[in-house]
């Protein structure tokens, strides 16, 4: 385990040295912000003591706040990328800073401030010469307390494309790779153990370094600005073009590690949510994604899906996958999802994951409406314990298709059921049906042929371009290896697609995944 570990940081070390950085250039950037609001309004409120209980109820209210929520609440204000990861940590932040600064001035003692007045000083001269001083050790411990809440928090700023160590927690969340999470966690803890260890030899001696210290650190925050506002000058027209792919995408043998062998090219990525891929290609932010060929948002957003004319991503014809413990324990599930065989099209599929997208429609009412214009008869939701756990993955169309799962069940049969919803990856999920925390979930045939089997190259190749072949050979290895059962497709092909808007497409004329390699190349050359 430890040698794999290391071995996996020795071939990754570059990128885990990159991720580093931009974690600590957003965590320092937010702090200092902080750090120069927070101090100022934690002035003001312990000299207007009547606004300080409002002032202080604010910052706590925005601690409470989950920080996906928060990232989630400033994207359609800021986008993508590093400012609203800024933003969100800057709110993080305020709290122990805005505290220990009214706490350290309301805390120096009312006779020494008697005493300066005496002396004939002005309330201008108390602050700046004795409340302030007195009041430093404190505040550094509030800004020493929010450089570590900013450390932790950044690594969920991977999530809307603001890189850190998060990218590779995520990443091996969604595959399922412990080394992949540690080389991200174990820098995260080291980066808050090594700058709260710094900032408490700091501490002790503050009041002397207060300057020096506000000198070098401005230093360093005014450069890694200057850096980061020159850098779009000296990158390559190629690196402008940009990719937005999510973690499992990133990471898997089906996604961009094959594709950039397969067709011999690579491109800038950026790592990012499912969700926020097509909002991204939208907004212009990036260019070009790997979304999902029954997505509603592709004609929503003016879409164009190239071409794989290498037949690199195999079928993903979706499909009811299900524990054979289960299926014995109730033999009826098979004829009950039968009903579902070959009912739902790929223009079907990508209508209902629109009205969930695109209009807002919860997943159970889209899901419960399909199943009613296909004339099944349902029943109200059944409470109770529950006989039977669907699961589905963290995106629309699984969400859809699992209310649809539970709906059929509980109307066609006797059982209650029970849903876990939004599992991070398909390892996860797999490990869950294979564990019996999940009894069934809606799964891809191309997903396990590459991900939960992952047979010798040659045998990918055999199969690949047959959806028959590639449905058999995962049915009869899931049952001799994993004691799973596939019960009958369900009818669309859900394949991974590379995406371009309709109008950089046609101005490139890029039609296919070739195309698109020519035009990287010659943007390299």
């Amino acid at each position: 385990m430890l040698k794999d570990f290391y071995s996996f940081v020795l071939n990754h070390q570059k990128e885990i040295l990159e991720q580093t950085l931009e974690h600590i250039w957003i965590t320092l950037v937010s702090l200092a912000l902080a750090s120069a609001v927070g101090i100022s309004v934690g002035i003001l409120i312990s000299r207007y003591q009547k606004a300080s209980r409002g002032v202080l109820s604010f910052v706590n209210i925005i601690q409470t706040i989950p920080s996906i929520a928060l990232l989630g609440f400033l994207l359609p204000f800021f986008g993508i990328g590093v400012t609203p990861a800024i933003i969100a940590l800057f709110l993080y932040a305020l709290l122990p800073i805005v505290r220990n600064t009214y706490a350290g001035i309301d805390g120096v003692e009312p006779a020494i401030i008697e005493a300066a007045r005496g002396l004939g000083m002005s309330n201008k001269q108390i602050l700046m010469r004795v409340e302030l001083p007195l009041a430093t050790p404190v505040i550094f411990a509030g800004v020493r307390t929010a450089m570590v809440i900013n450390i932790g928090v950044a690594t969920l700023c991977a999530l809307i494309a603001a890189g850190g160590l998060g990218e590779y927690i995520f990443r091996g969340i969604a595959v399922n790779n412990v080394n992949m999470i540690l080389a991200g966690a174990i820098p995260a803890s080291l980066l808050a153990i090594f700058f709260d260890t710094i900032l408490g030899v700091l501490q002790k001696h503050i009041q002397k370094l207060l300057r020096p210290l506000l000198f070098v650190t401005s230093a360093i925050i005014s450069a890694l600005l200057i850096y980061q506002a020159v850098l779009p000058y000296f990158s390559s027209e190629a690196d402008k073009f940009i990719a937005g792919f999510n973690s499992e995408f990133m990471e898997r043998e089906d996604g961009y590690p094959g594709l950039q062998e397969t067709y011999g090219f690579s491109m800038n990525a950026m790592e990012m949510e499912i969700g926020l891929m097509y909002e991204a290609l939208r907004s212009k932010k990036v260019d070009v994604i790997s979304g999902f060929s029954t997505d509603g948002r592709i004609a929503a957003y003016q879409l164009r899906v190239l071409e794989d004319d290498k037949n690199y991503f195999p079928p993903y014809y979706a499909a009811p996958l299900i524990r054979t413990a289960t299926l014995k324990k109730y033999p009826g599930l098979k004829e009950t999802f039968d009903k579902l065989e070959g009912a739902i099209s790929e223009k079907e599929m990508m209508q209902m994951n629109y009205e969930v997208d695109q209009e807002k429609k919860s997943p159970e009412i889209v899901a419960r409406q399909f199943l009613e214009g296909k004339g099944f008869e349902l029943k109200p939701k059944k409470k109770g314990e529950a006989d039977l756990v669907i699961g589905s993955k963290n995106f629309t169309e699984n969400f859809i298709l699992a209310e649809m799962f539970a709906a059929l069940v509980e109307s066609q049969t006797d059982l209650t059921v029970e849903l876990r919803q939004g599992f991070g990856g398909t390892k996860l999920l797999i490990d869950a049906i294979r564990s019996g925390a999940v009894d069934i979930y809606p799964e891809y045939t191309g997903t396990a042929l590459l991900v939960m089997i992952q047979p010798p190259t040659h045998v990918v190749d055999s199969l690949i371009k047959s959806k028959e072949k590639v449905y058999h050979y995962v049915q009869q290895k899931s049952q001799e290896d994993f004691g799973l059962s596939w019960l009958q497709p369900l009818g669309f092909n859900n394949t991974t697609a590379l995406m371009m808007r309709e109008e950089k497409a046609e101005e490139l004329d890029i039609k296919s995944i070739s195309d698109l390699r020519s035009y990287i190349k010659s943007l390299k050359e």
